[in-house]
């Protein structure tokens, strides 16, 4: 089972990843070369500067997937419907959309009330609209819940068209509900191994509702700490620390479940992406495949104690 590395790039208190471009462009190259296929945008500046990144990371690198932070709301979804095709082209189909959930604008909240289950019916209204303006061949109409469409059509679609890649989270059944109706990629929360199984099971039966059971793929956020850990802990992803054969042995059992993405945060230096892609990435991927070569019985991986795996790592 190939599995993907995501590099999720740090916010610093002096600046983003992204904020002195012409040294970012040498850790993108870098991230590249080191077995990484993509890259989060999550900029502190939000959406629109996400954009402008995103479009300068695709002119930048050959192969690196763009994952483009985005939050239903900030811009209509005809604007970014064409925005988003706009980008897409520009990276020849390189691009996925990351939707994450934040509260209305305040100056919806004398219209209805700003709620989770609110949140999450505008986004799934927002991602219907984005993807009809994807595939539509005439303008249409559409007045909903929170958005109101008049003669709604991109003219110049993306290589994806419909089909470009969407990213949703959450645990709540609102959250899970939208995930497995417009989801290709569901982003774990943090868990043990048994957690994470579970979250995996909920959000497939979401999706199977909508026939889509099988087109899911799981990503989970991972933390590297490459200096040591104090303990302390954000919960938003998986916490590991250690030299790269524990790092690489800390997420077999996740791999085991069927966690096909790893979205790595915490090593935002050159040397640390570069030893993270030369040991980490190329120790799980070399102990995956001795593992099919070994052809298990059902449920052994999940549940065996990586004897023979510590033997080929350490």
């Amino acid at each position: 089972m190939p599995i993907e590395f995501t590099h999720v790039p740090g916010k610093a208190a002096n600046g983003s990843f992204f904020y002195d471009f012409a040294e970012t462009a040498t850790k993108l190259s870098l991230i590249e070369d080191a077995g990484f296929r993509k890259l989060v945008v999550d900029d502190p500046a939000e959406l629109l500067t996400n954009m402008d990144i995103a479009a300068q990371t695709l002119d930048r690198t050959g192969s690196l997937e763009v994952v483009l932070t985005h939050w239903a709301g900030v811009i209509e979804p005809m604007v970014a419907a064409r925005q988003l095709a706009a980008l897409d082209r520009r990276g020849g189909g390189r691009l996925s959309l990351r939707i994450l959930s934040e509260p209305l604008e305040d100056s919806d909240a004398e219209a209805r009330p700003v709620g989770h289950s609110v949140v999450w019916q505008r986004i799934d209204e927002y991602l219907v609209l984005l993807k009809r303006l994807w595939s539509n061949d005439r303008p249409f109409d559409h007045e909903g819940a929170f958005y109101s469409v008049r003669g709604g059509f991109v003219p110049r679609k993306g290589p994806h068209g419909a089909d470009l890649v969407i990213r949703l989270g959450g645990q709540s059944g609102t959250a899970l509900k939208v995930a497995g109706k417009h989801a290709d990629v569901f982003e774990l929360a943090a868990g043990s191994p048994d957690e994470v199984r579970q979250l995996m099971e909920r959000a497939r039966s979401a999706a199977a509702e909508h026939g889509r059971g099988g087109r899911l793929r799981f990503a989970l956020p991972v933390r590297i700490h490459p200096d040591g850990w104090t303990g302390t802990s954000d919960h938003k992803a998986v916490e590991i620390a250690g030299p790269p054969p524990r790092l690489a042995l800390a997420l077999l059992p996740y791999a085991a479940l069927g966690v096909e993405e790893f979205m790595i945060g915490g090593i935002d230096r050159l040397s640390e992406i570069a030893r993270f892609g030369r040991e980490t990435i190329t120790l799980v991927a070399n102990s995956l495949a001795r593992r099919e070569t070994e052809v298990p019985q059902p449920g052994a991986f999940a549940s065996h104690p990586f004897a023979a795996t510590l033997r080929v790592l350490g």
